[in-house]
């Protein structure tokens, strides 16, 4: 005897669709701004100085009234030590002469002769000058330009999304009842294959 009724079931189907979460940003614009320091040259010199001191040298052309004073008493000491030596020179030929003999003319040539004039006047002068130097100096500086940047950016803002699951049926569920047998006579010896049953055997 085979099965009349056949029995299937179709399965459900669902479709899942996930999105993942996502994290979304503005991108900001970026201003840079150049600026420049510039540098320079400096030269800084300093000749050689040189230091001329004279004074000795007008002071012996044209002394000065303390020099003028100083020399005058040396002079006079010495005038005195001079005059002390003729005196003492004069009287010893005094003292040495004959009578015959005339000294005082010889000491007036003597005299004449041994005086010499000084007018106290001087040419050239009697020091040098006295010369010293400083030495010379020179410094030089160089400092090149100089670049600023300075970035400026804006404030990024971020977007948080969040993830996303889609369930999608795509198919229902459901049961398929089939009927797979012949037909149903009733009565039964209506159908045209009926064989009656033996009830003897």
């Amino acid at each position: 005897m085979y099965p009349l009724i056949e029995i299937k079931t179709v399965p459900i189907e669902i479709e899942m669709k996930i999105t993942p979460a996502r994290l979304e940003y503005a991108r900001g614009t970026a201003q840079m701004e150049i600026s420049r320091d510039k540098g320079g040259l400096s030269i800084r010199s300093q000749p050689i100085r040189v230091n001329i001191d004279t004074f000795e040298a007008r002071n012996s052309v044209m002394p000065t009234t303390a020099t003028v004073m100083r020399q005058q008493a040396q002079a006079g000491v010495e005038g005195a030590y001079q005059a002390t030596a003729v005196l003492a020179r004069e009287g010893r030929m005094m003292m040495e002469a004959r009578i015959d003999q005339d000294v005082i003319p010889q000491l007036a040539k003597q005299q004449n002769l041994g005086q010499m004039t000084n007018l106290n006047i001087n040419f050239l002068p009697g020091a040098s000058p006295d010369i010293s130097w400083d030495g010379g100096e020179m410094s030089i500086r160089y400092e090149m330009d100089k670049l600023n940047f300075d970035w400026r950016m804006e404030k990024m803002s971020f977007t948080f999304v969040p993830g996303d699951i889609e369930f999608t049926m795509t198919q229902r569920p459901d049961v398929i009842i089939k009927y797979v047998g012949g037909p149903l006579y009733v009565p039964p010896s209506s159908d045209p294959d009926y064989e009656p049953v033996d009830v003897n055997a």
